[in-house]
């Protein structure tokens, strides 16, 4: 049985209106300095910490009891702004 041709494909060029300028390019993704891994566990640690601490003395502590329920928004405050964080280390 005979062999089919091979076809090329041409390379595909974009019309010169379609390209982007080169200030409107998205600019190289940076890497994140180097505190920035250890305040996003850091405050992730904390938030669940601040929670554990509520549950188990927080009726022994002055400050916690006056906060109230508060207390939560703290400690899931500060784990949900970690994680934000991690969403944008690279």
């Amino acid at each position: 049985m005979p062999k089919s041709k091979v076809r090329k494909k041409s390379v595909y060029t974009p019309p010169e209106g379609v390209l982007q300028p080169q200030a409107a390019r998205a600019r190289a993704v940076q890497p994140s300095p180097r505190w920035y891994a250890p305040l996003m566990v850091t405050l992730m640690v904390l938030g669940l910490l601040w929670i554990v601490v509520y549950y188990v003395a927080g009726d022994q502590i002055p400050f916690m009891v006056s906060l109230g329920a508060w207390n939560f928004a703290i400690g899931f405050g500060a784990m949900v702004l970690g994680l934000v964080m991690s969403m944008r280390w690279r």
